[in-house]
């Protein structure tokens, strides 16, 4: 691996994107000082508290930034299965050898530090999938079946190893890489299923008081709007207008009957009247496909609508059997159907106290009532955003959103002008890592998400979750270097 000069590789390295990474952690140490501040231990260099240790962290980070813009880039890509296949062994074996922490398997203990594998295998993700894209015969758009499938092992594997070790919060980041997919090419209709899920979950979950003809209002609701999901595929998807019509006005008909009867003392029994009307939509709709409709569209439609149907009776077995108690209670209380501020909801309550008490310009640095006194539990780590609310207000919180944004637009704007797929997919997974780490930590700090353990990208205390931003961020700016082809 030779260099004509050691100095071009920095002379091509984009310094804005390096400029906003180090105000970003800079003002993440700032704010952990701020969020475990108190006035025995007034330096922010004192590193037997949070902030001493978290600069430490941060000059490691500076270090293996620096290390990895020095590597060959073409290392990342020839190396990327090795690294994906280590880190996969690395994560089973955490199940294994880790020790039980809150529940939870996902720490490895190495004498004074821990690590958790998962902020890791992130990078290792992404360079594996950023590798299969560059293979030739690799397409979502031209050999969508296989390409698809290869993709979804890439993405899982990790997922359900890291489900193995109880660590919901970090499975679910992996899931954002379906943007990059649908960057590359994959159907929308991917996302909008994944849309239509959590949508169908929170409905069937949340309104589960009142009946309608005699079923909860929630799995009512759901059955209709999966009724207007196959009309608006049939519709939009398969251009069949006049089908399309003639099945609305059949539900339209079927409901004014139901109401009719209803009113005059029978009532049809629920699932009775939605099946026999999504049965006879299907038969319906089969029957015209024999007319030489582009079978398969109808065929994905009238799938979508009964995989609808199949995940409609698996929520209440997957809310009661298989989320554990903790998270049942934490989806209660977002959605606001149980309040216990002294239980699952006290941290969000607290959260949102501290973040509303900031007004506009804040209580100033250093000056946070609900932070000093230790109101809210993890200020430091998954809750910092709390901090800078209280202390900083609404300016301060906008700003830090802005630097975010502004770093996640730089990131997609390096990703469109990379000359090779395996550049675009890498920076395009970056981004999507760190927009749903934003956006799901900011959710939860506020109470439009369930608390799951995700932090926030340069700001949560904890030298993993640096570290892991690190190096994709670091990794990406390499390769970026490196479009230029005199510098490897």
């Amino acid at each position: 691996m030779e260099y004509r000069n050691t100095n071009s590789i920095f002379r091509y390295i984009d310094w804005f994107t390096v400029i906003l990474y180090v105000i970003l952690v800079t003002a993440g140490a700032i704010s952990i000082y701020a969020a475990s501040y108190d006035y025995d231990h007034a330096s922010i260099f004192a590193f037997n508290e949070y902030s001493g240790k978290q600069i430490r962290w941060i000059v490691a980070a500076f270090a293996v930034g620096l290390f990895l813009l020095l590597i060959d880039s073409r290392f990342y890509e020839i190396y990327a299965g090795p690294i994906y296949l280590s880190m996969l062994l690395l994560l089973l074996l955490t199940i294994f050898i880790a020790p039980d922490i809150k529940g939870s398997r996902s720490w490895l203990v190495l004498g004074p530090m821990s690590l958790q594998p998962a902020e890791f295998a992130k990078v290792a993700t992404a360079l594996a999938l950023a590798k299969i894209f560059s293979d030739h015969n690799f397409s979502l758009t031209l050999n969508p079946k296989q390409s698809f499938i290869q993709a979804l092992l890439i993405i899982f594997v990790p997922i359900l190893l890291i489900l193995g070790q109880k660590e919901t919060g970090s499975a679910l980041a992996y899931l954002s890489l379906f943007f990059v997919l649908y960057r590359e090419g994959m159907s929308g209709l991917v996302l909008l299923a994944a849309a239509c899920a959590v949508l169908f979950f929170v409905v069937a979950v949340k309104y589960t008081e009142g009946m309608i003809l005699g079923i909860p209002a929630g799995q009512a609701a759901v059955f209709i709007m999966i009724m207007m999901i196959m009309v608006c595929m049939l519709v939009v998807y398969c251009k069949q207008y006049e089908t399309g019509r003639n099945i609305m006005a059949g539900f339209a008909g079927a409901g004014l009957i139901a109401t009719i009867l209803s009113f005059c003392g029978i009532t049809i029994p629920g699932y009775i009247f939605f099946f026999v009307c999504l049965i006879s939509a299907t038969v319906y709709t089969l029957l015209f496909s024999l007319r030489g409709w582009y079978h398969r569209k109808v065929t994905l439609t009238l799938v979508a609508v009964w995989a609808s149907v199949a995940f409609l009776f698996s929520i209440n077995y997957t809310f009661e059997n298989i989320l554990q108690h903790h998270q049942q209670e934490r989806i209660l209380v977002t959605l606001g159907i149980k309040e216990d501020l002294r239980g699952a909801g006290y941290n969000v309550n607290q959260s949102k106290i501290a973040i509303g008490s900031g007004g506009v310009l804040g209580k100033g640095f250093l000056n946070g009532t609900q932070t000093k006194l230790k109101y809210v539990p993890e200020q430091h780590t998954d809750f910092i955003f709390c901090t800078i609310g209280e202390e900083e207000g609404f300016v301060g919180s906008a700003a830090v959103l802005l630097l975010f944004l502004t770093l996640i637009l730089r990131v997609i704007t390096i990703a469109e002008r990379q000359p090779s797929a395996f550049g675009r997919v890498y920076a395009y997974c970056v981004a999507s890592y760190l927009i749903f780490h934003l956006v799901i930590n900011i959710g939860m700090v506020i109470g439009l998400c369930p608390v799951i353990g995700i932090p926030l990208p340069f700001f949560s205390y904890g030298g993993s979750s640096l570290w892991g931003f690190t190096f994709l961020l670091f990794i990406l700016l390499r390769i970026d270097a490196s479009r230029n082809h005199h510098i490897v």
